[in-house]
């Protein structure tokens, strides 16, 4: 399976590291390409980033098919181009907001988020009702101060997302939490094996979701074949 990795931000190096995150995930299962909005924020912290992260994401919908994927998921948090993508593309197009949720609430859970942008929580909630989660959803805890400069800080990153996953579970009630951010994979892969509770690793979830849509289709296909 061919899965197009889009990075909504503009860092080369963070689109890398999602690559490799992915790759990690899907192992022999699917090869795995990135592609790196070419306009916008270099992290998107808030709604007007988000909002040009959804245009470039648009803008790059040429590149995307002419790569003719079997899969495309867009790792950015507010799964920004995602209707714009699936409009176009005949492929499964996940998103990794999208694909976590579905994760943190199989089987009932009820489930959190913890990230390091105060200014996406309003946005962060649109998209849990737009996935129809909100019956489940216990709400968003975030790290303090600026999110731009906490990343340069890989050790307290982790420490702090730590304390929003605590008190989203102690303190709202969550079952599972999820890391609210592309960027933030490796953070996210830290946590879920330094805590206690169920976190959620929003790529993983995205490359897992595809992998399954892909061998759902597969097998549609040859169901169709033999009949």
């Amino acid at each position: 399976m061919r899965i197009i990795l889009i990075n909504p931000n503009t860092s080369v190096e963070t689109t890398k590291r999602m690559v490799e995150i992915a790759r990690t995930t899907a192992g022999d299962a699917a090869h795995i390409k990135g592609l790196t909005a070419s306009s916008g924020a270099n992290l998107i912290t808030d709604v007007a980033a988000l909002s040009k992260a959804a245009e470039a994401v648009a803008e790059m919908i040429d590149q995307l098919t002419a790569n003719e994927p079997d899969g495309v998921l867009i790792s950015a948090f507010g799964d920004p181009g995602l209707e714009a993508v699936r409009a176009v593309c005949s492929c499964p197009v996940a998103g990794i907001a999208e694909a976590s949720m579905i994760e943190a609430a199989r089987g009932g859970r009820r489930f959190g988020v913890a990230t390091t942008t105060p200014a996406l929580v309003d946005s962060i909630r649109k998209r849990v009702a737009s996935y129809g989660f909100s019956p489940q959803f216990t709400g968003t805890r975030t790290t303090a101060g600026d999110p731009v400069n906490l990343m340069g800080r890989a050790d307290d990153l982790v420490s702090e997302l730590a304390q929003a996953v605590r008190e989203t579970v102690e303190l709202d009630g969550a079952e599972a939490v999820i890391i609210g951010g592309g960027p933030l994979g490796d953070a996210a892969g830290e946590l879920s094996r330094m805590l206690d509770v169920p976190v959620i690793e929003p790529i993983p979830a995205g490359v897992r979701l595809l992998l399954g849509l892909g061998r759902r289709a597969h097998q549609s296909d040859g169901a169709g074949a033999l009949t």
